[in-house]
């Protein structure tokens, strides 16, 4: 497989987080979010996002995630999309996302 081809396995889409949540009981400290992937619906996640975010920072956000990397449980919690982030210098999750609008559930390529 190629390098180009492999990239174009995983799909990458824009949402916004609509509603965020502590993820009490969750083995790290993360968050519930519901995000809304325009065309795909609103899909959840659970984000290990607590150092540098609050619920309240994080709804009305615009997010980059992976959605077609199945569902895996998170404290009973259906994780359906993998949020995307880069670590700062402290290794805290910084969230990835478009610099201006765009429509949701725009596929990234």
């Amino acid at each position: 497989m190629q390098p180009l081809e492999a990239f174009g396995l995983v799909d990458v889409r824009v949402g916004r987080i609509v509603r965020a949540e502590p993820n009490a009981g969750a083995r790290k400290p993360a968050f519930k979010l519901w995000i809304d992937f325009g065309p795909l619906g609103i899909k959840q996640s659970s984000a290990q996002l607590v150092a540098l975010y609050t619920p309240d920072t994080l709804a009305g956000r615009l997010v980059v995630a992976a959605v077609n990397l199945g569902v895996r449980k998170v404290n009973g919690f259906n994780s359906e999309v993998l949020v995307l982030g880069a670590p700062d210098e402290s290794g805290h999750v910084v969230l990835l996302a478009p610099d201006r609008e765009v429509p949701l559930g725009g596929r990234m390529f």
